[in-house]
């Protein structure tokens, strides 16, 4: 059990790193953002490849911040029953949602976005806009961040899993921990 839950761990802060370059994503898309609107309005100027670059932004920030919003748990959860539960039983319910619903759906996101963008990486796909960028490392946003929450999902499970068994091991760090 030692040995997944390092493996946990270092899935833990690579979702941190990703969580981090989410964080940078979403501070250049609010400058460009910014930007945009200042050229477009103060000199009658505007470019579809930075209106562009912020929609790639805002979905590097939402692809690759999503793991990071599972590890620290705060992602939507419908709180009725679940808040009223012991630390137990919430547990029981995060391994259900683990194993039945969030790595199978995300296991088939990535089966279903990866010839997407192996699709658009090969045939180099344009934006149809004047000017627009080319869409492969947008799309590669999708299997990539889909990788990224299947593997917290693997390390929440490893943790409730080590929670369950007692191991009072765990050096790892919840943002929130369990309740």
């Amino acid at each position: 059990m030692k040995l997944l839950l390092r493996l946990a761990e270092r899935i833990d802060v690579l979702n941190n790193r990703f969580g981090q370059l989410a964080s940078w994503a979403i501070i250049l898309s609010c400058a460009i953002s910014c930007a945009n609107a200042l050229v477009r309005f103060g000199f009658s100027v505007s470019s579809n490849a930075w209106l562009e670059i912020q929609w790639y932004l805002f979905a590097g920030a939402v692809m690759l911040g999503a793991s990071l919003v599972l590890r620290v748990n705060e992602h939507v959860r419908v709180d009725i029953i679940y808040g009223q539960l012991p630390t137990r039983g919430k547990v029981c319910i995060d391994l259900f949602g683990l194993v039945c619903f969030l790595l199978p759906v995300m296991a088939l996101m990535i089966y279903l976005s990866f010839p997407l963008f192996l699709h658009q990486f090969n045939t180099q796909e344009m934006s149809q806009n004047a000017g627009g960028l080319i869409r492969w490392p947008a799309m590669l946003l999708l299997p990539l961040g889909f990788a990224m929450v299947f593997l917290q999902g693997l390390a929440e499970i490893i943790k409730r899993v080590g929670w369950l068994l007692h191991v009072h091991e765990m050096n790892l760090v919840y943002e929130r921990p369990l309740q």
